[in-house]
């Protein structure tokens, strides 16, 4: 959870200033529009009131102190190939960010762990090792994505079947450190995966070196506080034209947990799979399976 500071801010003197010169009232034809802009609709109709002198009250606000770093972390990049050309910014793309494609709770989520048949990656990202103590972490909730029409560009309907979740919550303790869930792949320099898209409260990780999520696994983290310098570099190398990304080896923290649960989904080659599934994402873990 970000830590807050409450931060009392006084313009000092100018309320007793105020009072000193005084407060004219005007009644006039001219809107109050003219002089203070961002007056409400209802008010700004009436066309009854102007002033030729203000009173600044007191300012109060509470302010939200940036999110903690992870002094032990360093973050370097890798060059970022791209299997097809980019057609929009990460920051719109339903694949790349998935805040922009959206996804709604599922009330009759099943929240247990998910005996699916199949073949079994061994090298596929773990989950456990998103935590420091990799641990299997309680399933908070369950969610649906919205499917996406890339003719149109635009959000459709919840995807409900195969899988039924696609978006899986899973508890955290508030600034908790979460880190790069370990995988078999390297993907150069030692790393193991690309930051394809960062913000303040969500990241996509990559598990290739290519800006693009057609192949390889690309992992989706919501309700993380994306470590400051991290995002910083993110930004700087998107600005540049994404030559480079940011690249993370398995197991380097990249955020905080803002509150009781992070929120997980994994593409495939791009296909939506499901987070609970215990051969691909739970290996060697004693689970209860169904």
């Amino acid at each position: 959870m970000h830590t807050r500071h409450l931060s009392w801010v006084i313009v000092p003197g100018l309320l007793a200033l105020a009072i000193l010169l005084g407060l004219t009232w005007q009644t006039s034809a001219a809107p109050v529009a003219a002089s203070w802009p961002d007056v409400p609709s209802p008010i700004r109709a009436t066309g009854a009131i102007t002033m030729d002198k203000f009173v600044y009250l007191p300012l109060i606000y509470q302010s939200t102190a940036a999110c903690q770093a992870i002094p032990a972390e360093t973050y370097g990049t890798l060059p970022a190939g791209v299997v097809l050309p980019l057609h929009r910014p990460a920051e719109v793309d339903a694949d790349i960010n998935l805040g922009w494609r959206g996804y709604a709770q599922y009330a009759n989520a099943q929240l247990v762990f998910r005996a699916i048949g199949g073949d079994t990656d061994p090298n596929a990202p773990q989950f456990p090792s998103l935590f420091a103590d990799n641990r299997v972490p309680t399933l908070t909730s369950g969610y649906q994505i919205y499917d996406w029409d890339w003719g149109c560009n635009c959000r459709q309907g919840l995807h409900t079947t195969n899988p039924s979740i696609t978006v899986l919550g899973m508890g955290s303790a508030a600034n908790e450190i979460i880190s790069v869930p370990s995988s078999g792949y390297n993907i150069g320099n030692g790393y193991g995966v690309l930051i394809l898209y960062a913000d303040t409260t969500r990241i996509t990780l990559k598990y290739t070196a290519e800006d693009s999520v057609i192949a390889g696994y690309t992992l989706h983290v919501e309700n993380v506080c994306t470590e400051p310098r991290l995002l910083q570099l993110y930004r700087d190398m998107n600005a540049a034209g994404r030559g480079q990304l940011p690249a993370l080896r398995g197991g380097q923290g990249f955020g905080r947990a803002i509150g009781q649960a992070i929120i997980v989904g994994i593409q495939d080659n791009g296909t939506w799979m499901d987070p609970r599934s215990c051969k691909d994402w739970w290996q060697g873990r004693n689970l209860n399976c169904q």
